[in-house]
């Protein structure tokens, strides 16, 4: 059993030169890889796959934050194929609907908070759609604010196959009302900011509480004076020590579950 709260982590040679300078690079970005349309129950959708090689170590399957699928999520995947992993980012809201306003990315988020079932229908078919895609099947769930969240759901659910592990950053950490997370569930990290207004400190502690009484394997890494949303370059949040800091820790842990 780990239990490991780092404050700062120094193996910064997993990562790569563009994985370094992407706050500054943020305008200038290309995707790499491909948009992917898929459908969901009649329902179309619109993912992004990009290939980490013929002899990739797994793939990660990124859930977006609360404003739906856009570069942000396509640069972290082409980050993690530069890595050697498949990287497919699901889509939970709809092909076209990228919410921009705080009220439509609010009724967004919660219209599948109010339907838990349905979160998890939509990620488990990203999944399909990123194997389907050419995906390694052995992969990684991750998301980031709403997505750390999604992520964690499918963690209770157990729903999926074949998951290595479990990460969210920034993300809701809250246990609905009669879910739990049971002993057999893949390891998790967390990525917190220590000055997050959203998530607290002491929500923090309660999931490792929960964690540790389940005998899940877990890791949690709080970066000190980094706010909600630390990792999103381009945003007045944006903290670069603890998104570096955060991302050498989970390019790590990806070595260590891939």
């Amino acid at each position: 059993m780990r239990h490991k709260i780092p404050t700062s982590f120094t193996c910064f040679g997993l990562l790569t030169l563009a994985s370094l300078s992407f706050a500054t690079t943020a305008n200038a970005y290309t995707p790499s890889g491909e948009d992917v349309s898929y459908d969901v129950n009649g329902e179309r959708f619109e993912g992004y796959f990009i290939s980490g090689g013929d002899n990739a170590k797994g793939s990660v399957i990124i859930v977006h934050d609360w404003d739906g699928i856009d570069d942000y999520e396509r640069q972290r995947a082409d980050m993690l194929a530069e890595q050697g992993y498949d990287a497919f980012a699901v889509d939970l809201f709809g092909a076209g609907n990228r919410p921009q306003a705080t009220e439509d990315k609010q009724a967004a988020t919660q219209a599948l908070y109010q339907d838990r079932e349905r979160m998890r229908t939509l990620t488990l078919a990203g999944l399909d759609q990123a194997r389907a895609s050419g995906a390694a099947t052995q992969a990684v769930i991750m998301g980031y604010c709403f997505g750390g969240a999604v992520a964690l759901e499918i963690a209770r659910s157990g729903e999926a196959n074949d998951i290595a592990a479990y990460t969210s950053f920034h993300g809701g950490l809250d246990t609905p009302d009669g879910q739990a997370y049971s002993s057999d569930t893949p390891p998790i990290f967390i990525a917190h900011g220590g000055a997050d207004e959203a998530v607290s400190l002491d929500d923090v502690a309660t999931l490792a509480e929960e964690l540790e009484a389940a005998g899940v394997t877990y890791e949690v890494g709080i970066y000190s004076g980094a706010p909600h949303a630390f990792s999103v370059f381009g945003s007045d949040r944006y903290h670069p020590r603890a998104d570096e800091q955060s991302w050498a820790t989970f390019n790590q842990w990806l070595e260590e579950m891939l």
